[in-house]
């Protein structure tokens, strides 16, 4: 075991990461800042608001995005999980996408702030996440989306937060989700990350950080296992038949493609995988620099969540 792999050093180094992400996010410009996500897509105006949803785990902070225009009225909602090795507090890291997704999919936009490890580690987050769900879809009519037309989505941790919401829906005989969006997601903690091989010598995601994110957030390896945690491993072999349609993105350099491959099949399988996108070279996170192929696959996931809504919708069909 590497150092960065032991539980407490890695809680020590993502406490270190969060006070470095929180600073970035409160400096008025640069790199990080809310200012400079706030800037991205200038034709997405930001309409937003916040709300603070109650959960057995701790109040969730949300902020909701509304869309100018929607084809129906009260509109769809898109809950949304951003990314950050399951330990950067950062929802303002996704504003760009939720301004693009209330804009051209015609839905509400609730970005969570869910809460991240080492604080509460597993399996705090993904439990948090599904009653943040369950909330949405039973509360729309006093705030203002229709919580029967509901899809979910993330980008990498977010994505794997996704996925373990969808799941426990299926168990749980949860919400009706529409979509899940799993944009290039972690889905196999189980596999330690230097096993793990990219198309690419130094690709974004580095071993290190994989262990500092892992250790922290499941510092018991066993716990690894879990199918909330690693669906993509292949001792997960219970059905998924029955799970919501799912929206897989990954990208050709990223440490984390296979594993995203790897849970494709077992949604294609199960009758669940509406598609699968690769974004040919590109690495973990390349939509935050990269603001052609974000246009690009965030229009992909706005037109799939507005079909999956539609399709839904009283009067489809």
């Amino acid at each position: 075991m590497s150092l960065l792999a032991r539980p407490a050093v890695a809680a020590f180094a993502a406490k270190s990461i969060q006070r470095l992400s929180r600073a970035a996010s409160r400096r008025p410009e640069g790199r990080g800042s809310a200012a400079s996500f706030h800037r991205r897509f200038p034709e997405f105006p930001r309409d937003a608001g916040e709300l603070t949803i109650p959960t057995s785990i701790a109040p969730a902070r949300v902020t909701v995005y509304r869309p100018a225009t929607a084809s129906v009225t009260p509109p769809p909602v898109h809950v949304n999980f951003h990314g950050g090795g399951f330990v950067i507090p950062l929802t303002e890291i996704d504003d760009p996408l939720c301004r693009f997704l209330a804009a051209e999919a015609g839905v509400v936009v609730i970005n969570v702030d869910y809460v991240v490890a080492p604080q509460h580690r597993f399996p705090a987050p993904p439990r948090q996440a599904y009653e943040v769900v369950e909330w949405i879809a039973a509360h729309g009519d006093e705030h203002g989306w229709d919580g029967d037309l509901l899809t979910v989505g993330g980008q990498s941790a977010g994505g794997a937060l996704a996925a373990a919401v969808a799941r426990l829906s299926l168990e749980e005989n949860g919400p009706t989700i529409a979509l899940q969006v799993l944009h290039y997601p972690p889905l196999d903690l189980l596999t330690g990350v230097r096993n793990k091989r990219a198309a690419i010598a130094k690709p974004m995601l580095r071993p290190w950080m994989g262990e500092i994110f892992d250790s922290a957030y499941v510092p018991d390896p066993r716990e690894r296992a879990d199918r909330l945690v690693s669906p993509a491993h292949p001792s997960d072999t219970a059905s998924l038949k029955g799970i919501a349609p799912a929206l897989m993105i990954t990208a050709e350099y990223d440490l984390l493609r296979a594993e995203g491959e790897q849970y494709a099949g077992r949604l294609r399988e199960a009758g669940a995988l509406v598609e699968h996108h690769d974004v040919l070279k590109a690495d973990h996170g390349y939509d935050g620099m990269d603001d052609e192929k974000a246009r690009e696959v965030y229009a992909l996931i706005a037109r799939h969540v507005r079909e999956a809504v539609d399709s839904g919708a009283p009067d489809a069909g």
